[in-house]
């Protein structure tokens, strides 16, 4: 642990809820499909899976998944997307917390699936992101599936340059017991290209 705060509070205070949320109201409006992820996600799920949504901000994708069916708890340090979330969907399980601290949260492990979209990883504490993809790995049953989203160029990322490479983050999953499954270069399945500047990746732990 740093001590350090995370990127994401440095790029926005704390206080981005109502601007993201009215981003993505926005772009919903003009006729852009905002469930990308939560579709992604759900052709790897069964029924009534069980999804933690790490990072999950305004709750965008894990209310989509509840609407398809499953089972999500969406955790986020930033009190200001949560108190959308809350709004949004106060039936579903919201907690404040911090990524690196999951375990101390109260949650039951054997998660399905374990969602870590829009540059939760590259956005971390520096330094704590072993510690946040061990965290994330335990969370999950064996069997189960970590899957992630992350800008690998400054055009991606809301950051004047990359602060992870898919070989630290492969690296870090490995320390964890995942194992890469597939990549893409798009939550559309589009094959990976690195000239493309984004990743999403499915790792996943051991079934035994």
């Amino acid at each position: 642990m740093t001590g350090q705060p995370d990127r994401w509070a440095e790029l926005t205070g704390g206080q981005a809820g109502e601007e993201y949320a009215r981003r993505f109201a926005r772009l919903a409006e003009s006729g852009h499909d905002i469930h990308g992820e939560a579709t992604f996600c759900a052709t790897l799920l069964k029924p009534s899976a069980r999804v933690l949504d790490a990072g999950c901000g305004t709750g965008r994708i894990a209310i989509r998944l509840a609407e398809l069916g499953h089972h999500c708890t969406g955790v986020d340090v930033d009190s200001s997307m949560l108190a959308v979330a809350r709004r949004e969907a106060p039936a579903q399980e919201w907690l404040l917390g911090d990524l690196a601290r999951l375990d101390t949260l109260g949650l039951d492990p054997g998660f399905d699936l374990v969602l870590a979209a829009g540059n939760v990883i590259p956005l971390l504490s520096p330094g704590t992101e072993p510690v946040v993809v061990r965290q994330l790995a335990d969370a999950l049953r064996p069997g189960g599936l970590l899957v992630t989203g992350m800008g690998l160029d400054a055009a991606h990322l809301p950051l004047p340059e990359p602060t992870v490479t898919l070989t630290e983050f492969d690296h870090w999953c490995a320390q964890a017991g995942l194992t890469l499954v597939r990549r893409y270069a798009t939550w559309s399945a589009d094959p990976f290209q690195e000239d493309r500047g984004y990743a999403v990746s499915v790792h996943s732990r051991p079934a035994t």
